[in-house]
């Protein structure tokens, strides 16, 4: 007996001892992180960004580098930087309302779309569920010309863009095939505010940001906040600084499901933790766990009610993530990527669109999710020694 006890002390010892060094060679590697952003800068990829890295539960990276803004002005990126996040929109504000929703009994994922917008239900969308406009399966198409509506209804004109949106004829059976869209998530947001009476912004505020003390994080942020927002593209001589560079956005008035809010490494590490944690934070449960499971683990098509596990758009997590990490990015140059199993989260946000659309963060993003995200504890072992 004596002797077991010694074996298991012994090997309680060994783990420890190797859970030492793991940790000390991931601190170590998270030092590469600083050169892979100064070299993806000096090739003119991005001219600037905010990383932030949590693991169990404490934040172990947060760095700013280069420019919020370039031209025609230079302003310095800095750690609390606010971010436009363009489609990380989408799982952190509209399917996050949605599952609130859903844990308040007041709709459910299996409703047809039709029962909430009577127009939806048309041409081949008859059957279209809020599952398929979760998991991108409801047979709408990506996206839709913003030019043409604003033509012909000015700018904004959000009623337009539902009402063009309902009139689309299914590409594919709802449920058959994933196509990533924008609309359908422009339409989910429509749900929320006709079961609420609330936008998406105000209701997100209510039920999710404002519980969870993300101050930084709104759709429409207000002048005061200009001078601590990173630029977007400069679109016939003006900056796009706290204006939604989403076209589609901008003509739903900046308050769109699938684009147009804004927020900061800090807040959305609020964010990571809450769902890691099963749906509450600081003893404020803003989801059911059965909803933060939802939210994040593939539902259809390699695809949560909101985040990507395994489809083609998936490839942010880096190639050594576990099967269990789950991630969405924005096309500003914005990603967010959580594994629970190793309780680590990514965030990137860069304006990489800034000043002329024509950065990119491919390299960046696969890069940093190799160091944050180790092939394994074994690996990360041998990597220090």
């Amino acid at each position: 007996m004596k002797r077991n006890h010694l074996l298991v002390l012994v090997a309680l010892l060994a783990g420890l001892s190797l859970s030492c060094r793991v940790d000390r060679a991931y601190q170590a590697s998270l030092g590469q992180i600083d050169g892979i952003v100064a070299e993806e800068i000096e090739a003119g990829h991005i001219p600037g960004a905010v990383v932030l890295i949590g693991r169990k539960g404490e934040i172990v990276y947060r760095e700013a580098f280069g420019l919020a803004v370039a031209k025609p002005f230079e302003v310095a990126m800095g750690k609390e930087t606010v971010f436009d996040l363009a489609s990380l929109t989408k799982p952190v504000a509209t399917a996050t309302a949605i599952m609130v929703l859903v844990d308040q009994g007041r709709l459910n994922v299996n409703d047809r779309v039709g029962e909430y917008l009577p127009a939806f239900a048309s041409g081949g969308k008859e059957e279209a569920r809020i599952k398929h406009l979760l998991t991108h399966t409801s047979g709408l198409p990506a996206y839709m010309s913003a030019a043409g509506l604003e033509a012909e209804h000015g700018k904004p004109c959000p009623a337009a863009v539902i009402e063009k949106i309902c009139g689309f004829e299914a590409r594919s059976a709802p449920g058959e095939a994933f196509k990533y869209s924008c609309l359908g998530f422009i339409t989910l947001a429509e749900i929320v505010k006709v079961v609420t009476g609330q936008d998406v912004g105000a209701f997100t505020q209510a039920n999710v940001f404002g519980p969870l003390g993300m101050e930084d994080t709104t759709y429409r942020p207000p002048a005061a906040w200009t001078e601590r927002i990173a630029g977007t593209e400069i679109v016939d001589g003006t900056l796009l600084r706290g204006t939604v560079h989403d076209p589609l956005a901008q003509l739903m008035d900046g308050m769109s499901g699938n684009a147009g809010l804004f927020s900061t490494a800090d807040d959305l590490s609020v964010y990571c933790r809450m769902l890691l944690e099963g749906g509450s934070w600081h003893g404020r449960r803003v989801l059911s766990r059965a909803a933060v499971a939802m939210l994040t683990t593939a539902q259809a098509q390699g695809r949560g009610y909101g985040f990507d596990v395994a489809s083609s758009y998936s490839w942010v997590k880096g190639p050594y993530a576990s099967e269990a990490t789950f991630c969405h990015s924005g096309y500003t140059g914005t990603s967010l990527v959580c594994d629970p199993e190793s309780e680590t989260y990514l965030i990137i946000l860069t304006n990489r669109v800034h000043p002329d659309d024509k950065g990119t963060v491919k390299s960046l993003r696969t890069r940093i999710a190799e160091i944050a995200f180790p092939p394994s504890a074994a690996a990360l072992d041998s990597w220090g020694g």
